[in-house]
């Protein structure tokens, strides 16, 4: 449908024609004339086009800003670090950032959640050399070389964000529930050494207790995040506060029922876990989320639980739904749900 506008009001008035369109042609009545309107359509898109033009400007200033690697520190499991620095940079716990090197491509831009907090003086990644492009930095930064690299050795990489995720709400709430499944479990670094160092600072932090659900086929393939979770344990048994965090690692497979049996067994007597090393026992299997939340409803009542996921959508459905059935209104209990997909 087009829409014109008549041009011969005076010669046709629409008041005293319409009833009689017999009359039309007349000196009374001429024949309605119509043209179109004056195409001002490119008027209403201007604003948006400026603005995401505007937007597109400074990323891309943002992008060409000097990006120095301080260190890189190699994890086990072809895994390593990234420690970089660049000036005005400032980030919220769980945001994430992309990643150019023109040496290796001038148009590959990759996405890496950031592991350090806000308190460090540096900002980091941890990247797992699982492709070419990953295999070429890590080459390029003399990983498998092991001996410190001064920075000039190192390439150039240029860095846009940080960008924002549900994670970054986490502090936010009475008690957050954190779920990752694998490498998703990536996001949460940040947040836990965030909310550790404020809490040793007597920062104002509402967040009373965090639960940390790890779920994945091989806890050796993220050892670095290992050795995270076994240096924050160390450091709130020796402050006394154990009770902020609760660790729950399931591994799903590359095990079975009897090699299971035999670790439980003899990880009785252990005051570590023989798969993590942590106090926390490793769970084998998946988790009975009904179950799980069961437990957080009756150790959480009346409290606002922020539930965080990181994984795949199968899983977020059906946490998801729990969210919403275990919200109770009589003990004002509520679960609030995040997630990101990878």
């Amino acid at each position: 449908m087009i829409v014109r506008r008549q041009v011969n009001v005076e010669e046709h008035p629409p008041s005293t024609c319409k009833d009689s369109p017999n009359t039309w042609g007349s000196n009374q009545c001429a024949v309605p004339q119509f043209e179109g309107s004056f195409p001002d359509g490119w008027l209403w898109l201007m604003v948006p086009m400026l603005i995401y033009l505007i937007e597109r400007i400074l990323r891309h200033v943002s992008g060409k800003q000097r990006v120095v690697i301080t260190k890189v520190v190699t994890h086990p499991s072809r895994v390593f670090e990234l420690r970089m620095q660049k000036k005005g940079f400032s980030a919220a716990p769980g945001q994430y950032i992309i990643i150019k090197c023109p040496s290796i491509s001038r148009l590959e831009w990759h996405p890496f959640t950031l592991t350090s907090a806000p308190s460090d003086d540096y900002f980091s990644v941890h990247i797992r050399r699982v492709g070419d492009w990953t295999e070429e930095l890590a080459k390029l930064c003399h990983v498998d070389e092991g001996d410190f690299q001064e920075a000039w050795k190192l390439p150039s990489i240029h860095v846009d964000g940080p960008f924002g995720t549900a994670a970054e709400d986490v502090l936010a709430y009475d008690v957050s529930v954190l779920v990752g499944c694998g490498i998703g479990v990536t996001p949460f670094a940040s947040v836990l050494k965030s909310f550790w160092y404020r809490f040793c600072h007597d920062q104002s932090v509402h967040l009373k207790h965090v639960h940390l659900f790890w779920v994945c086929p091989d806890t050796s393939s993220f050892e670095w995040f290992q050795g995270l979770l076994q240096d924050l344990e160390r450091e709130m048994r020796q402050r006394g506060t154990t009770e902020l965090l609760s660790v729950s690692v399931y591994l799903t497979r590359g095990w079975n029922s009897n090699q299971a049996r035999n670790i439980v067994l003899h990880d009785d007597s252990s005051v570590y876990d023989a798969v993590t090393g942590l106090h926390h026992k490793t769970q084998y299997g998946r988790p009975n989320w009904e179950t799980v939340f069961k437990h957080l409803v009756d150790s959480h009542k009346g409290s606002k639980i922020g539930v965080f996921f990181c994984g795949p959508k199968v899983l977020s459905s059906t946490l998801h739904k729990l969210c919403n059935r275990f919200s109770s209104l009589e003990d004002k209990t509520k679960f609030v749900y995040n997630k990101e997909h990878f």
